[in-house]
C-alpha cells in the first residue's frame, strides 16, 4: 500500500508543504536543509512512496552524479567496468553512485529507487533481471539510461555489449581444433541475454563440427560456487569431459579448482577454456586461454554516450556489439595428453 503525504508528515514529523517540496524537487529553492530532505526521501523509500515520487517530476534537479548498477562488484569483470566507467565520468566533473544488486531483481528495483531519489542525471546498468519495463518507463520519463553487457533483446533500449556468440564459437572452435569432442559447457544466469548468446554459439560450433548431440550444458549462476559443484558433478561422469567451457571467470576459478581438488592436471587430463578476460589468468598455473571482452571500450562507450544524452536531452537509440578476441594461453591442449 502507498504511503500518503498526510501519513508521511505524522511519521516524520514535517509539514505536508514541506514534504511536498522536498518530493517535487524544490528542497534548494526553499532552504530546506540536506538532513531534512535526506529524512523525508528516506522516509518516502521506506514506505512505498517512489511512484509517487517519480510522479513528482525530479528531472528538474538533476546533480552532477550517475548511476552505475551492477549484478555483482565482487566479480573482476564488472569491477573492470565500474573502474573505467568512474575514470570517465569523473573527467566529466560528476560523481558516480555505484550500486552492487546481487542478481536480485528486488535488489535492483530498490537500487533505482535510490538512484532516483539521489536525483543522478543519467543511469548505466547491466540489468540482472528479464523485464526492461522499469528501465524503459526510466529512459522515457525521466532520465537517460545506458546498458552494458547485458541488455534485453526485444527492447529498444541503448546497450554497449561484447558480439557473445562469436566469442562462444571461437573459444569451442579452438577447443575443437585441439582435438575435443566431448566438451561441457558450464553456463551463468539463464534469464542473460549474454548468457543465451554463449549457449547459443558453442551450441552452433557444435553442431557445425558434426558433434552437437554430445551437447552438455549445465549451471545457473556466474559464480565460483556454480562452476565449483557443476564441475565435481561433470568429472564424476562415466563419460568424462576432455574439456570444459566456463562462461565467466568466476565459473573456471570454481571449475579449476574442483579440477585441483580431484588431482588432476590441467590440460593434460581436461582442457579449460574461459569467458572473460582478467590479468591474474595470466598468472595461473597453467595460463588460461580465454575470450578477452573489451570491457575499457565497452565502459568508454556506454559514458560517452550516457553523456550526450544527458548533455543533448535526446535518448541515445544506440545499440553496439563489440567484437571479442581469443586469447589462446596453455590450459588448452589435446584430449588424452596424459595417456
Amino acid at each position: 500500500m502507498k504511503e500518503t503525504l498526510a501519513g508521511l508528515a505524522a511519521k516524520t514529523g514535517f509539514s505536508i508543504t514541506t514534504i511536498s517540496r522536498v518530493l517535487s524537487g524544490k528542497a534548494d529553492q526553499h532552504r530546506i536543509s540536506r538532513e531534512t530532505r535526506d529524512t523525508i526521501i528516506k522516509a518516502a523509500e521506506e514506505n512505498n512512496y517512489f511512484p509517487n515520487l517519480l510522479a513528482q517530476n525530479l528531472r528538474t534537479n538533476k546533480t552532477d552524479t550517475i548511476g552505475l548498477l551492477l549484478p555483482s562488484v565482487a566479480n573482476p569483470y564488472f569491477a573492470d567496468i565500474a573502474s573505467v566507467v568512474i575514470k570517465e565520468s569523473r573527467e566529466r566533473r560528476h560523481t558516480t553512485i555505484v550500486i552492487d544488486s546481487d542478481e536480485s531483481t528486488e535488489s535492483e528495483k530498490s537500487a533505482i529507487s535510490s538512484l532516483m531519489s539521489h536525483q543522478v542525471a543519467g543511469i548505466i546498468a547491466a540489468p540482472c533481471g528479464d523485464d526492461p519495463s522499469l528501465f524503459e518507463e526510466i529512459n522515457r520519463k525521466f532520465m537517460p539510461v545506458i546498458l552494458i553487457d547485458r541488455y534485453f533483446s526485444d527492447s529498444a533500449l541503448p546497450y554497449v555489449t561484447t558480439n557473445n556468440y562469436l566469442g562462444s564459437t571461437l573459444a569451442v572452435n579452438h577447443l575443437i581444433m585441439n582435438g575435443h569432442s566431448n566438451i561441457a559447457c558450464i553456463q551463468g544466469v539463464t534469464s542473460s541475454v549474454p548468457n543465451k548468446k554463449r549457449v547459443s554459439g558453442y551450441l552452433s560450433a557444435l553442431e557445425k563440427a558434426g558433434i552437437k548431440d554430445a551437447a552438455i550444458v549445465v549451471g545457473n549462476e556466474f559464480s565460483e560456487q556454480n562452476g565449483y559443484l557443476e564441475t565435481k558433478l561433470l568429472l564424476n561422469r562415466k563419460n568424462r569431459p576432455t574439456a570444459i567451457y566456463a562462461l565467466s571467470n568466476t565459473i573456471l576459478l570454481g571449475a579449476l579448482k574442483t579440477v585441483r581438488e580431484a588431482g588432476l592436471r590441467v590440460p593434460e587430463d581436461i582442457s579449460l577454456i574461459a569467458f572473460d578476460n582478467s590479468i591474474y589468468m595470466d598468472y595461473m598455473t597453467p595460463s588460461i586461454s580465454r575470450i578477452s571482452q573489451p570491457t575499457e571500450e565497452m565502459g568508454k562507450l556506454a559514458t560517452k554516450l550516457l553523456f550526450e544524452s544527458i548533455t543533448s536531452g535526446n535518448r541515445c537509440a544506440t545499440q553496439l556489439e563489440l567484437a571479442p578476441e581469443l586469447i589462446s594461453r596453455n590450459s588448452v591442449g589435446q584430449p588424452g595428453a596424459s595417456k
